[in-house]
């Protein structure tokens, strides 16, 4: 799927909209001054927002906007809506966990805002617990339910096993299996997604240089290349040795001369032996193997750039970039974004993309 990219809009209001414990407040938006959102890979999104703290009264008078607590506090329930204030979409949902209050000489006072999606609660719970016979699919769900969240999970019943928590957060715990199975996990308003990268595709946008994209750098390093990767094991319970060896899978969005094959052709054969994580079958083996192969793979090409305002430029979109040079016009796929706002600046979107291929020199 395509999305038009919100610039080419005639008329365009960027400014967010700001929902606390489910009811717009219209002292929060107007008083809004900035607003940053952060989101990356493994999930656990955070927000800040800074905030006028004097606002006049009926009397004619000023005094602090947020003193008696009516439209922010400690807990409260926040939501952000972005890009164009007729047609925005949600870009954050979570709670208030911190309030700054700045009192400076020579301006007006102010209030930061700060709060975390609900994998907040994940990283504040640790626990040890063993899993018996379960799949990443069941533990997804089970920390979901903690958290009241609906999960939505897709690709990973199985294998099915047995799984050590040890003093671990949820959060932890969950970013490292799912790590381990090349997967990713997002909240999505009150779900919590999970699933393999090769099936994660929020959007496809179209971006093009000066217009949509207002700048980017992009780095193609082959020092973290590799042509395979191998893994080994034993399962005690036959008594036999296990392996796996791995050459891509997954390589992710875009086409071109892969890291892989440039890497050969300039250097040579470089293999990596994963050795320091356990592995009892062969279908275990050459998952781990796959996985280590593909994370490398897909960072050969790394894309860092600012564009307009976007709201659908989230984690798990695929970049189309275009009026570049066209090595690097390619399509990428966003490992984090940084959604920011201010009065002067308006609204922009930072992100982070990697692909696997570059393109033909000219």
């Amino acid at each position: 799927m395509s999305v038009t990219a919100l610039e080419r809009r005639s008329v365009y209001n960027p400014r967010p909209v700001i929902e606390v414990d489910g009811q717009r407040s219209d002292r929060v938006n107007e008083l809004l001054l900035t607003m940053d959102m952060r989101e990356q890979e493994g999930g656990l999104s955070a927000l800040e927002m800074r905030l006028s703290n004097v606002a006049s009264d009926p009397d004619g008078g000023a005094d602090y906007a947020f003193e008696s607590e009516r439209d922010l506090r400690l807990g409260s329930t926040i939501t952000v809506r972005a890009g164009d204030v007729t047609e925005s979409q949600e870009i954050f949902r979570g709670v208030i966990t911190g309030l700054e209050a700045e009192f400076p000489e020579s301006n007006p006072p102010e209030l930061l805002i700060l709060a975390e999606d609900k994998l907040q609660q994940a990283r504040m719970t640790r626990r040890t617990q063993l899993y018996r016979d379960v799949s990443v699919a069941d533990i997804a769900d089970q920390i979901a339910q903690r958290l009241s969240l609906q999960a939505e999970v897709s690709g990973l019943s199985s294998p099915s096993g047995t799984w050590v928590q040890l003093n671990e957060s949820d959060l932890a715990f969950l970013r490292r299996l799912l790590r381990r199975f090349d997967a990713d996990m997002q909240i999505v308003e009150d779900r919590l997604e999970a699933a393999p990268i090769s099936e994660v595709q929020r959007e496809v946008i179209e971006m093009e240089m000066f217009r949509d994209l207002r700048s980017v750098k992009f780095v193609a390093d082959l020092s973290h290349q590799v042509t395979s990767v191998t893994s080994a094991g034993w399962n005690p319970l036959t008594g036999r040795e296990v392996s796996g060896r791995g050459s891509g899978v997954n390589l992710g969005p875009g086409r071109g001369r892969s890291g892989v094959d440039l890497l050969r052709d300039a250097i040579g054969e470089r293999n990596e032996h994963v050795g320091h994580i356990p592995v009892t079958t062969d279908e275990e083996a050459q998952a781990l193997a796959d996985t280590v192969f593909d994370q490398r793979a897909r960072c050969f090409v790394c894309a860092e750039g600012t564009a307009t305002g976007h709201p659908s430029i989230r984690v798990g979109s695929h970049l189309q970039l275009s009026g570049i040079s066209g090595r690097f016009q390619n399509t990428y796929y966003v490992v984090s974004t940084h959604h920011r706002y201010d009065v002067m600046q308006g609204y922009m979107t930072d992100f982070k993309a990697e692909s696997s291929a570059l393109g033909e020199a000219s």
